[in-house]
């Protein structure tokens, strides 16, 4: 049961070993500064009626994996403004080109995690049934005498234990399955940044996930996120690659 429990764990993440790459940011504007916040880099960018704060989600993005950013907004203006996430943008540049990266919205990752807990139940559903196939054959036995006589036997009682083991296996398995699709889904729910109208100097934020820019062999990726709040247009510039590239 542990194996598969790792086997579909690694099924979800795509790998179970990655290395690790970092983010640097560039200040395109005299509007920008790239600074660091507890340990890690950052980049404000501030507008008459806006500011943006963008910073990586954790110290090392998986290579090949999907940017994760915070991002921070303010309002500074004496009205509401709105944050519409399909007016995020992302590109990467590459050998004198750009290519569009998406960005991944809320109900697309509601979606994909609805799709791993139907995998996750599959995988489950075979665990459980294995164990209780495993246990209707429990209490059945042979034996040889000293004389060379064989035979079989059946224990109700041993039947019973690996029964009643079984079934308390499988209940701690789905309950499991199910507590870790409900907590996946309350994490996004508090942490995906989605549209939002922004109140008078108020502070909205979350996570903003893109989708990977394409490998460059080891070298260093770079890309431009645009992020616009109200009519103001944020453009933040990335820098990702191994350590020390």
């Amino acid at each position: 049961m542990r194996n598969i429990g790792i086997v579909a764990l690694c099924v979800a993440l795509g790998s179970c070993v990655s290395t690790g790459e970092t983010v640097s940011f560039r200040a395109s504007n005299p509007q920008q500064q790239a600074l660091m916040r507890d340990g890690q880099p950052a980049l404000v960018s501030r507008q008459k009626n806006s500011l943006v704060l963008v910073k990586p989600a954790s110290r090392q993005l998986q290579a090949n994996g999907r940017p994760v950013f915070i991002v921070g907004i303010n309002n500074l203006s004496k009205q509401p403004v709105d944050f519409r996430v399909a007016q995020v943008e992302a590109v990467q540049h590459a050998a004198g080109s750009d290519f569009e990266m998406k960005v991944v919205t809320y109900e697309m990752l509601v979606q994909e995690e609805r799709n791993r807990q139907v995998a996750a139940a599959l995988l489950t559903g075979l665990a459980a049934g294995a164990n209780a196939y495993s246990a209707s054959h429990a209490g059945h036995g042979s034996y040889t005498t000293p004389s060379g006589r064989t035979g079989t036997f059946y224990s109700p009682t041993a039947a019973a234990i690996a029964q009643n083991n079984a079934a308390v296996q499988n209940e701690t398995m789905i309950a499991a399955t199910v507590e870790t699709g409900q907590r996946n889904m309350a994490v996004l729910e508090q942490s995906v940044i989605k549209d939002n109208t922004l109140m008078p100097c108020e502070w909205y934020g979350g996570q903003l996930h893109v989708a990977p820019p394409t490998d460059q062999a080891g070298a260093q990726k770079s890309y431009t996120i645009v992020i616009t709040v109200g009519t103001e247009r944020h453009v933040i510039d990335v820098a990702q690659g191994p350590p020390g590239v």
